[in-house]
């Protein structure tokens, strides 16, 4: 549980004003520059046609994040004329400036540094997990989050994460996919938005608008390590635009490859008989390799109709490790028929190949002031996935023998939309303001497909040794599904200011999904200015979230360590666990029931502080109500007496698993917090510029209600619970920290460039999942980001270090430590590496 934030946000809005007071001195004199909002000006919407040009060569020298107050903002929105000072829901805005200003090549850690209410969890020891990490907004679910591209819905991802950290359960979208060099600048909608974009906008939505203009370039090499002498990592990336057909149009291609080495920071097994043997667990970043290629183009087929296009292809390689295996050369071998392959103890090795592509193709133009959009939009994720230096003990014991390299099967998510978008100014004759209205339709199908590997890394047979390869199981003849379904949505949206001081937004949309039915959303916003400088706002919206493919057909075996007070009833160590689906045998004999959709309530209400030309100050309560949420249930122990005779009695014999897990409606779930974002510009000297930022995110999610425990689970024992402890006020709830604030400063001056940025994380608490005695408090920690940067004519040249101050997490307690081996919580936000230090070269025309 984390400190409630009743006297920090005083003190924050305190320490904004005071801010502004101390500095009108330092710029009485000076020419006033546009008003800014820097890192984080807060609004968002769809992207309108646009021409604009990505000139990066001039960005470069930008202060990193400012955003201008007037830039027209196009998420949230459907009118072409609503800017981010004028914005009827909070928004961040930030430039791409904001995201190169850090040392890591990760599009969604960037983010995270930049916004409060954002989390990008560290993947260590996870399996999938650490090959396509999860972000999450308001300490929501991964897939809770819309993410948009140029407007237009981006695809998922197609691995289910299935272990017991932040994003458990989620089939989200992996960020990093889109290379960082392709974009313009992120709107990040911090509102629902379900009336306006339909499923998964329930905690916000992240618009990426890409570069556009046949203008301009750059490339960029970077490179660094951590501070340890590991984990080295380094990017090449280069983007430019040429013209097509004269004036006509333009194309913008970007390149972008990256290689990140793996990082340790496990310890020690302290166990007498295995001490001796040094660290043998990996507990670090994963070794993976990144390429990807993006298109952006656009052409005036005539003057009234355009056409526009982007592609993307990517491929990662990555490879995250499992658990050490003990041989018999130590008091703990994980099998005695380890002698036969590995005597001395083996480290199993995953290796996962994504490969990502999609392409947007539309038609947009005008017709008597009608504003028409016409577009196809395709996206596919297809994972192979492999367990490397293995061994399956099932086979040693059938057949004498086993291989030890094994294909686990491929998982392949895809997604296809058909949009068609309208709109026009209405009122124009009679009201003082025109309004914008707008109406569509949108044809979206989605498909998951899980393909079985070989049959050697998922066999089992009858012996009750252990099956399946060691470290990553493959995916069986039974966990093959090639399943789809389509929905159609219409939406309609008025929006305007009524008078010179008020404005709002009315939104609906209808969805009609094959598989379970219908959902109607609502949006209500508005907006009153009671002065040029001082304005309240506030909103009001239902929305929801159709279950996942994923989350509906999926299985996996996999192998998780558990610690003290399990909810398996084991002892603390690493065992198999399956994930199956709600109609599996098993499942529904342990109280599965078909999954139905999440519903949302989400209320805001703000004030916009703009006192002087070179301060705003935002701040934004809200709640968010979820109910039907959708979790993945507790493991439920399959090694009692009590479950082996239950489902003997009902057929089921030969458990390849110690416990087993399905998705179900947990119950719901109460979000309430606050954002606060403050900005401030000013010249220092006789050429100097000096940008502050200080923002702030604090959230609580609590559980409150949940779904009654099944009948059979309940007569099985006291460890039989659908959702633990853990699961209720961890997972749910608060595993990700309630608050955090960061506060930059960017000094420019000359040819150079100097930036830093503190971030606080707030505590978090890893909960027990049968008594708080087994409850551990990491407390909060400050880390400090510097960077220093040199520019000459196009060239620009950045030394920086991120956590320059070397800061860990507080150590696990020993009983939760894996015996030493994990010696730090894999849910720490903001992991485990300390300091990484950086170079970077850009060229920029």
């Amino acid at each position: 549980m984390n400190k409630r934030p009743g006297r920090i946000v005083p003190t924050l809005l305190a320490t904004a004003v005071l801010l502004a007071l101390t500095n009108v001195a330092v710029a009485q004199d000076a020419d006033p520059p546009a008003p800014t909002n820097v890192a984080a000006a807060q609004d968002a919407s769809p992207p309108a046609p646009s021409d604009s040009t990505s000139t990066t060569s001039t960005a470069a020298r930008k202060p990193a994040g400012a955003t201008n107050l007037d830039t027209v903002v196009v998420t949230g929105t459907r009118a072409g004329n609503r800017t981010v000072s004028e914005s009827l829901t909070p928004i961040d805005v930030i430039s791409v400036e904001a995201l190169l200003q850090t040392g890591t090549i990760d599009l969604a850690q960037a983010l995270e540094r930049t916004i409060p209410s954002l989390n990008f969890p560290f993947a260590p020891a996870s399996d999938t997990f650490a090959f396509q990490r999860p972000f999450e907004m308001r300490g929501l679910s991964p897939d809770q989050v819309l993410v948009l591209v140029d407007g237009k819905r981006w695809h998922p991802g197609a691995l289910v994460l299935s272990l017991g950290q932040i994003g458990q359960g989620s089939q989200g979208i992996d960020l990093n996919t889109i290379p960082m060099s392709a974009i313009d600048h992120i709107e990040v909608l911090r509102d629902g938005a379900s009336a306006q974009y339909g499923s998964d906008a329930l905690a916000g939505v992240v618009n990426i608008i890409l570069k556009k203009g046949a203008e301009g370039g750059d490339v960029q090499l970077s490179g660094g390590q951590y501070s340890a002498g590991d984990g080295e990592q380094w990017q090449a990336a280069g983007n430019l635009g040429v013209p097509l057909g004269g004036d006509k149009g333009w194309l913008r291609l970007t390149v972008e490859s990256s290689n990140q080495n793996p990082s340790n920071r496990a310890g020690v097994d302290r166990r007498p008989g295995v001490s001796h043997l040094g660290v043998k667990f990996h507990y670090g970043t994963v070794k993976f390799r990144n390429d990807n290629l993006f298109l952006n183009t656009q052409y005036d087929i005539s003057p009234g109709v355009q056409l526009y296009a982007y592609g993307h292809f990517g491929r990662r390689v990555g490879e995250p490790r499992g658990f050490y295996r003990y041989g018999t050369n130590t008091p703990y071998p994980r099998h005695p028929l380890i002698e036969q392959v590995y005597p001395n103890g083996f480290l199993p090795r995953e290796h996962g190949e994504s490969t990502d592509r999609s392409l947007v193709v539309g038609l947009r133009g005008e017709v008597n002031d009608w504003y028409w959009d016409l577009s196809a939009n395709y996206g596919n994720n297809r994972v192979s996935y492999s367990t490397l230096d293995s061994t399956n003990f099932a086979m040693i014991n059938d057949f004498g023998s086993s291989p030890t390299d094994f294909h686990d099967g491929i998982l392949s998510a895809s997604q296809q939309t058909v949009d068609l978008d309208i709109s026009r100014e209405i009122g124009a004759d009679s009201l003082a303001h025109p309004l914008t209205l707008s109406f569509g339709a949108q044809y979206l199908r989605q498909a998951y497909e899980v393909r079985s590997g070989d049959p050697a890394s998922y066999y089992v047979g009858m012996s009750g040794v252990p099956g399946g390869a060691q470290g990553f199981a493959g995916w069986g003849p039974q966990d093959e599904i090639s399943v789809a379904r389509h929905n159609v949505a219409e939406y309609v949206q008025l929006e305007g200011n009524l008078t010179d001081r008020f404005g709002f937004s009315a939104a609906a949309r209808h969805e009609d999904y094959s598989d379970f039915g219908t959902a109607n959303s609502v949006a209500l916003s508005g907006r009153f200015d009671f002065t040029d400088t001082f304005a309240l706002r506030g909103s009001a919206s239902t929305g929801f979230r159709a279950p996942g493919l994923g989350q509906q057909h999926y299985s996996e075996t996999t192998s998780a360590a558990v610690g003290a007070g399990n909810s398996l009833g084991l002892p603390p160590g690493i065992y198999l666990r399956g994930l199956v689906p709600v109609d599996n045998p098993i499942a529904r004999l342990l109280g599965s029931e078909p999954l139905k959709a999440e519903k949302a309530r989400n209320y805001t209400f703000g004030a916009v502080w703009n006192p002087t030309e070179r301060l705003s100050i935002s701040a934004d309560v809200y709640q968010i109500t979820v109910r039907d949420r959708i979790a993945l249930s507790s493991s439920l122990s399959l090694s009692t007496p009590e479950v082996i005779d239950y489902l003997a009695d009902n057929g089921i014999t030969n458990l390849q698993y110690r416990g087993l897990a399905y998705f179900t409606n947990a119950g719901t779930v109460k979000t309430q917090g606050i954002d606060l974002v403050t900005s401030y510009r000013a010249p220092v000297g006789d050429n100097g510029t000096l940008s502050s930022t200080l923002s702030y995110g604090y959230h609580k999610n609590e559980v409150t209600d949940v779904k009654p425990n099944p009948a059979v689970l309940d007569s099985l024992g006291l460890i039989f619970q659908r959702l633990n402890r853990s699961a209720i006020k961890g997972l749910l709830a608060d595993t990700a920290p309630r608050s955090k604030l960061i506060l930059n400063e960017t000094y420019t001056v000359g040819n150079w460039g100097f930036n830093a940025t503190a971030t606080r994380y707030g505590r978090i608490t890893s909960y027990g999942s049968v008594s708080y005695l087994d409850d551990t408090v990491y407390p909060g920690k400050w880390l400090l980001d510097v960077a220093a940067s040199y520019h000459r004519d196009r060239w620009t040249f950045t030394l920086g270090s991120d956590n320059v101050l070397n800061t860990y997490p507080k150590r696990a307690p020993e009983d939760d430590d894996q015996n030493g081996a994990f010696p730090y919580s894999s849910s720490s936000p903001f992991g485990f590496q300390g300091a990484y230090v950086y170079g970077k070269v850009r060229y920029s025309w």
